[in-house]
């Protein structure tokens, strides 16, 4: 039976080999997604643009929420909120299609030379560029009410890193348990709107009873949706002392759900 590498040159060296293949697979998915619709890929766009609008009348005007020590400003609210969502939205596209990764490309598992694992990346790819979309928007928006943005809002990149080695390592981690077991996928789906609730998106971490911050903290969708609204809004930059600790510790996380994969991808083509 064939011997997976499974450390990080493994790793490097698969996405390295793969990159134009991961390209072409996401690219397939984006077009895909609006393929036969009347508008397109103006979907990609419109779509943020909605969210952002329904998110901002539910809460500021039926909810009347503020945001603490923020102006009155509903626009101001909705541009806070969005932030969030941005990192937020990016991790739940790519976790939510996680448990059917494998069992929905039966046709690859069953070719022995096709790198399995690449999936995710591609998956990560596609969902980087509805974010990249997203930011667009967040500018567009900001440029209309507020003038220019400051330069530290382009620091967002930088908060993207860990979001995404965090997120493939979910993936690998949960695409591979989905071939096994199914329920995952139900799983998944619970999980993901409770999340959101949980993490500080509505609502600034300094808010939470001092009880509750450790709990919350642990969720590492924390610091980045926070360091996101600092870069964004506040201007104040990124903590780099920080943020290596969280993006050495996604790399390591990535590196564990990567190597999961390799470790049990050798039954896939059994159980499909």
């Amino acid at each position: 039976m064939r011997e997976y590498g499974t450390g990080p040159s493994a790793l490097f060296l698969t996405i390295k080999t793969n990159w134009h293949l991961a390209y072409v697979l996401a690219k397939r998915d984006v077009i895909g997604r609006y393929k036969g619709s009347l508008l397109g890929l103006f979907w990609s766009f419109l779509n943020p643009v909605f969210m952002l609008s329904v998110y901002t009348f539910f809460f500021s005007v039926i909810f009347k929420a503020r945001w603490p020590g923020g102006s009155e400003s509903r626009t101001e609210f909705a541009l806070i909120l969005f932030s969030g969502l941005l990192i937020f939205n990016f991790f739940a596209e790519c976790v939510s299609r996680a448990p059917t990764l494998i069992t929905s490309n039966v046709n690859y598992v069953k070719k022995v030379v096709f790198p399995l694992e690449i999936i995710p990346v591609s998956q990560a790819m596609s969902a980087l560029f509805h974010a990249a979309v997203s930011f667009l928007v967040w500018i567009m928006f900001y440029l209309v009410f507020f003038g220019v943005p400051g330069p530290s809002a382009f620091l967002l990149i930088f908060v993207f890193i860990p979001l995404i080695f965090i997120s493939l390592g979910m993936m690998w981690l949960v695409s591979a348990i989905g071939v096994y077991v199914r329920d995952i996928g139900q799983l998944v789906s619970a999980i993901i709107p409770a999340l959101m609730l949980l993490s500080p998106i509505f609502y600034p971490a300094s808010a939470l009873p001092n009880e509750f911050k450790i709990l919350f903290n642990l969720n590492p969708l924390t610091y980045l949706i926070e360091e996101a609204r600092n870069v964004l809004l506040s201007g104040s930059g990124i903590d780099w002392n920080t943020w290596c600790l969280a993006t050495a510790t996604s790399l390591i996380f990535a590196l564990l759900g990567f190597a999961w994969f390799q470790k049990t991808r050798k039954g896939f083509a059994d159980v499909l």
